[in-house]
């Protein structure tokens, strides 16, 4: 029997995952997926995270699931006073911790070591969306786990500060 904890993050595992399926990049889906928990247009979501997907603009870089999951870190718990040090470690602190666990999943937090591409960017036109394209990428289901990741951070989150 799946805990409430598991359903949550399986919630937005799926919504994320169904985002991409729809043809938003990865870090669109993942930034879209808790649109709603921090209060923003979709419009001006989809936006901002529009550049970040295939690695950054097909620069093939830090994935854009992963850098999905820290545009919505920092919305939900990031830091504005740039004199608050404190703020801005422990900011720092939890984007390691979720890159740590997304790549101890899966190796690594770069999108050419992810899809085993060479080295260097890509060309800036996407491909299709195809059944094909699907079947040989595993972005739908990196973007269904970095969702996955940070709401099971946010339920992490919600609990220790509810005991304290």
């Amino acid at each position: 029997m799946e805990s409430d904890k598991e359903k949550k993050s399986k919630i937005k595992h799926d919504l994320a995952m169904s985002y991409f399926k729809q043809g938003y990049n990865c870090s669109q889906s993942v930034f879209l997926a808790f649109c709603e928990d921090y209060d923003f247009d979709t419009e001006t979501a989809l936006k901002i995270s529009s550049s970040f997907g295939g690695g950054m603009g097909r620069l093939r870089e830090v994935c854009g699931a992963v850098t999905g999951m820290f545009m919505a870190a920092g919305m939900l718990y990031g830091y504005s006073d740039p004199k608050d040090f404190s703020a801005k470690s422990d900011h720092y602190e939890r984007i390691q911790k979720l890159a740590a666990e997304f790549e101890s999943r899966n190796g690594s937090i770069i999108c050419r070591e992810l899809l085993g591409l060479g080295k260097g960017k890509d060309e800036p036109v996407p491909e299709k969306r195809t059944e094909e394209y699907y079947r040989k990428r595993p972005c739908a289901e990196l973007v269904a786990m970095a969702a996955s990741i940070f709401e099971t951070y946010r339920i992490e989150m919600e609990k220790a500060a509810d005991q304290s």
